[in-house]
């Protein structure tokens, strides 16, 4: 509704309540409105249209639609469809945060996103990638570990099978954590059939952390108190995919987690 047209409204109410058009006495039996009381006194009719607090109300309630009117409407907030892969998904809290800097909702969801966070480039991807962080790939261990800091050639020796004493735990052949470790140490090799699998970051930390003579791989935001470094196996892009050139908000989320 216009808003002109409501305060005009409301002003020609506010003026018939507030100033009402004066009337002709009214007859009542033997004389007009104001009437001699025995005792002298004249007895006055009210000449208001309504009680003065309905009048009040009357005119709050008009002057309140008149502002509610004219508030401009909050513009609904834009929903994103994200998903990060399980090594990559410490970095959602980046991303959560440019979200609430731009009043976007996030859904998290792994058909079809609209933008997704993963370590590494994946095969055969024909959409758009921008790296937006980095990431260390450890060897780590537990804090009780009597483990030293490793070298390269110690790295590789323990996750050939070749120390009995120590049990390997890695992730599975397709998962980027291990594809990055395996091309970094292994020299493309996998690690020894007798590692035991962990089936996500989460649990990695958990099996390290109960097992002081174990030792496996872990992307650095999931160290934890817990574990301890060995050795730094690579060094990795953290990258924003879109299946086609980002635009509009999603564009946003990408330049705000670049800075």
């Amino acid at each position: 509704m216009n808003p002109f047209f409501i305060f005009q409204r409301a002003f020609v109410i506010a003026r018939r309540v507030f100033f009402p058009t004066k009337q002709s006495p009214r007859w009542r039996g033997d004389c007009f409105a104001k009437c001699a009381r025995n005792d002298g006194q004249l007895e006055t009719r009210e000449s208001s249209l309504f009680p003065l607090k309905s009048i009040h109300l009357v005119f709050l309630f008009l002057l309140s639609s008149f502002i509610f009117s004219c508030s401009p409407t909050p513009a609904p907030s834009q929903v994103v469809d994200v998903f990060a892969s399980p090594a990559a998904a410490p970095f959602l809290d980046d991303l959560f945060a440019c979200a609430d800097a731009s009043s976007v909702t996030l859904y998290l969801t792994s058909d079809s996103p609209d933008l997704s966070l993963r370590l590494g480039q994946p095969d055969g991807w024909a959409g758009s990638l921008f790296q937006v962080a980095d990431e260390d790939i450890l060897i780590v261990a537990s804090a009780q570990s009597p483990l030293p800091a490793l070298t390269l050639e110690q790295a590789r020796t323990i996750f050939a099978g070749q120390n009995p004493s120590v049990q390997v735990w890695a992730y599975a052949s397709a998962e980027e954590t291990q594809r990055v470790f395996e091309s970094a140490i292994m020299d493309g090799r996998s690690v020894t059939s007798f590692a035991r699998l962990a089936v996500s970051p989460m649990h990695m930390v958990e099996a390290l952390t109960s097992d002081p003579n174990a030792v496996g791989i872990l992307p650095r935001r999931w160290m934890t108190d817990g574990l301890r470094e060995l050795f730094v196996a690579a060094y990795v892009p953290v990258l924003a995919l879109t299946p086609s050139e980002p635009e509009g908000i999603v564009r946003d989320l990408i330049a705000c987690m670049q800075k």
